[in-house]
């Protein structure tokens, strides 16, 4: 079933209002998924710097590990901890080496990267998840959430969603995907790597494949109606904005309201309801096997 969120403002006076009102979308939509939930934040970044967010079993571990990353990497690394997760800050030269020491030790688990993104899942009911991350006192241009119930995989802390297989890029899923374990298979002939089963993490590596090929966002998304098979929705991040796909068929619910502050998207109308000036938005479903982006310059 999952449930699906998205804001994306077009007012920069809002960014502050951002995790507010992502953290009451998300909170409705937890009986469409109780057993884990994620979200993705695109605040603020710095040029020439990485952003990465890691995980572990506490803060007090995480602390240990970064510690020793940070001996490593021979930097004094600038860390912010939110319960289970730490963003770390460090420059983008040292992104790999950052990435292979975290890939080298169990303690430590990689979630993503990007120069504005900031990434958080765990399991637990969506609304005491946004609560522990503190999503409600975050800022930003846009974000995407997801609150999971879980079909095809373990209810995980990695098998959340949202997937982040790209810089500053990550996916959440609504549906199934029937030829996940094909496209996966060719996938790692490409070279890439999977830590679940989730046909999402297929999904989001699928994309990452097209563009690091040389399709833009809007052509990945537009062969993936041909490559993926199966019912769902898409909502993408990336750094300068968001975008939303629905399947041929697309049996899975979805609706969006866009006005002059911003652009919203959820399973369900009620998980936009509470946003200001939503009774005057322009309200539409949207249609099968197109695609529709917003980026802010």
């Amino acid at each position: 079933m999952c449930g699906i969120v998205g804001l994306f403002l077009k007012q920069r006076k809002l960014e502050p209002e951002l995790g507010a009102m992502l953290s009451d979308m998300l909170a409705v939509m937890s009986d469409r998924g109780p057993d884990s939930a994620g979200f993705a934040v695109y605040g603020d970044g710095q040029t020439g710097c990485v952003k990465l967010t890691v995980s572990g079993a506490s803060e007090t571990a995480l602390r240990e590990s970064l510690t020793e990353l940070g001996r490593a990497l021979g930097e004094n690394l600038v860390s912010t901890f939110r319960d289970t997760h730490a963003v770390i800050s460090l420059p983008a030269s040292k992104e790999r080496q950052a990435r292979g020491w975290i890939a080298a030790h169990d303690d430590i688990s990689f979630v993503g990267a990007g120069t504005r993104m900031e990434l958080y899942k765990e399991v637990g009911l969506p609304e005491r998840v946004a609560q522990r991350f503190g999503l409600a006192r975050m800022a930003g241009s846009h974000g995407i959430g997801h609150t999971r119930m879980a079909t095809e995989s373990a209810v995980t802390t990695r098998g959340a969603h949202p997937f982040s297989t790209g810089l500053d890029q990550c996916l959440v899923h609504n549906g199934s995907l029937s030829n996940h374990n094909g496209v996966r298979r060719v996938l790692r002939r490409e070279g890439m790597t999977f830590e679940t089963e989730n046909d999402t993490e297929v999904a989001a590596g699928y994309l990452s494949w097209k563009i690091r090929e040389g399709a833009s966002l809007k052509e990945a998304l537009t062969q993936s109606l041909v490559d993926l098979d199966g019912f769902y929705t898409f909502v993408v991040g990336t750094e300068s904005g968001f975008a939303v796909l629905r399947d041929p068929i697309s049996c899975k619910p979805a609706v969006m309201a866009e006005t002059n502050d911003y652009v919203a998207f959820g399973s369900e109308y009620r998980a936009l309801a509470m946003l200001p000036g939503v009774d005057k938005a322009h309200l539409f479903e949207p249609n099968p096997a197109t695609v529709y982006a917003w980026e802010r310059a």
